[in-house]
This record gives structure tokens, C-alpha cells and sequence, in this order.
């Protein structure tokens, strides 16, 4: 059934749900605008249940679980200014749409951090620490988050470089060797262009990591994903708390690298630290 007819199926429904699943369907009633915008954790609380309900609850309604829910959900009301955010009404004041989309990155933030996969984030930065350069890939949006990558990856003592430009991703690509690690994010992982990129990375030798939606064509093309789910529809809203997860998943990713590197190596880092004392102005002392 079509994904707009969630909240009346909802309703329909509410003789068929238990007592614990009546508590989270009526929270979600109440508001599914606000629903959209809580986590897990959030919204068990609120219904004075436990998480696992939630879930029981979310796969009641065709969801392979919440963040797949939140998604169906964020889809079905259809709010919110388009090319704007879907948390934001037309007529909403500078203390509603800045309390939204801050709410709303919160919320995203934490179900990304309880959805982290401990185990592919090891196997990626196991790759990263192996790699003789790294190339960051990124369109639109995305494109800003490769440059960070590369201005957090540098300090590393490897060959890093961001590439926003799709024909100059292309050319890096099909110039890969064995021991090229190539880094794609794309939050839909449905851009044709990333996808053959991919491909032809893989092709001649790269290893691929996609930061990149679950079951995509770009994620088929990857040696591991990253795997990020936001309610966020980027075909039809501004993409940000989408590149919010993306910035702190290339944090996770330089502070394993880090980790890994070993004590020897924070020498190096503090090296560097040091090397901008002489362009700031002294801080000024509290009094």
C-alpha cells in the first residue's frame, strides 16, 4: 500500500495494536510531525514503553524498523516548505524554523549513532590505514563534506585529495591502482554518474567506501558502505540533517585512523597544531 496512507492505517488499525503498541501508535497521532523528528528512545519514552515495542510496533506497519519507519512516516504527511525542510511551515517565525531544524538534527544525529555498525566502521578504517593514497568523491551537497574529509585525512602523512568535479572523478577513477582507497558519499546512492565511478574504480584496483543509503545501486557497487537512514527526501528538500550524519561519520572515521596510528603519531598532529599558533591572535584571558 502506498506510503501516504501510513497515518490512516494507523488509525485503522488501533483495535488490532496491544496496549503498549496503543501507546505509541496515540504518541504518534498526537503529532507525527514531531514523531518524525524523535528518536528511538524518544518516543519509547514518551509512550512509556520500551524501544523493542517500538520496533514490534514499526514492523507492524510494513517497516523493516524505526529509521525505515520515520522515513515512511516523514513521506505520508507530506509537510513542510518545499526546496525549504519538511520540518518547516510556510508561516513558522525565526524561534519555530530554528528550533525545528535544530531539533531535527539532534534527533537524526542520535539514531544515526545508535544505528552505527562498530564492525564496518573497523573494516573501513582498516582499509584507510592500508591505503597508499585516498581519494574523497563527492556532488552537490555532498561535495562540501569530501573537502572536510580531506582537511581531517591530510594530517595522516597519506596523498588525500577531495574531488567535487564529476569528469575530474572520473579521470581519478580510471587512473586507480591496487592500494587506491576511493571514498564516495552520496546520500541517495541513486546518481548515475557516482555509480559508474564507482564501478570503474573497483574496476581498476580501488577499494570503494560509500557513505551512502542502504540498498542503493551506489552501495552495490562499494567494498563496504557506511550505511546512513534519515526521514530526509533530498528530491524535494534542501539536504541537511543528511550531511550533518555524513560530517561526523568522516569524524568516526579520523579518530579510528588516529587511534590506530598509535601514540608515536600524536607528535605529529601537535606538530602541525603548533604550526598555527603564529597566525592566531592570543586568546583573551578570562577575568
Amino acid at each position: 500500500m502506498a506510503s501516504h496512507d501510513l497515518i490512516d492505517r494507523i488509525r485503522s488499525r488501533l483495535d488490532e495494536l496491544n496496549r503498549s503498541e496503543r501507546k505509541v501508535a496515540d504518541v504518534i497521532l498526537h503529532d507525527p510531525s514531531a514523531a518524525t523528528g524523535m528518536s528511538i528512545a524518544t518516543l519509547a519514552q514518551a509512550a512509556s514503553v520500551s524501544e523493542p515495542t517500538v520496533n514490534r510496533f514499526c514492523r507492524n506497519f510494513e517497516a523493516k524498523g524505526y529509521p525505515d519507519f520515520k522515513i515512511k512516516l516523514a513521506q505520508s504527511l507530506a509537510g513542510g516548505t518545499p526546496y525549504v525542510s519538511r520540518n518547516v511551515e510556510r508561516d513558522d517565525d525565526a524561534a519555530n524554523y530554528g528550533d525545528k531544524i535544530f531539533g531535527a538534527t539532534i534527533a537524526a544525529l542520535d539514531d544515526a549513532r545508535r544505528a552505527l555498525d562498530a564492525k564496518r566502521i573497523e573494516r573501513a578504517v582498516d582499509y584507510l590505514i592500508q591505503a597508499k593514497q585516498i581519494h574523497f568523491f563527492g556532488l552537490g551537497a555532498s561535495g562540501p563534506v569530501a573537502q572536510d574529509a580531506q582537511h581531517k585525512f591530510f594530517r595522516f602523512n597519506l596523498p588525500v585529495m577531495a574531488y567535487e568535479d564529476v569528469l575530474m572523478q572520473r579521470m581519478v577513477a580510471a587512473s586507480c591502482h591496487t592500494g587506491d582507497v576511493v571514498v564516495i558519499i552520496s546520500y541517495t546512492g541513486r546518481t548515475r554518474e557516482l555509480v559508474e565511478i564507482a564501478r570503474l574504480a573497483r574496476e581498476n584496483g580501488a577499494i570503494v567506501l560509500g557513505i551512502t543509503a542502504p540498498g542503493s545501486p551506489m552501495a552495490a557497487e562499494c567494498t563496504e558502505t557506511l550505511e546512513v537512514i534519515t526521514p530526509e527526501d533530498t528530491d524535494v528538500y534542501m539536504p541537511m540533517t543528511s550531511r550533518m550524519i555524513h560530517l561526523a561519520l568522516i569524524d568516526v572515521l579520523a579518530t579510528g585512523v588516529t587511534l590506530r596510528r598509535g601514540e608515536d603519531f600524536l607528535h605529529h598532529l601537535k606538530k602541525i597544531k603548533d604550526s598555527l599558533q603564529a597566525t592566531r591572535f592570543p586568546a583573551r584571558q578570562k577575568e
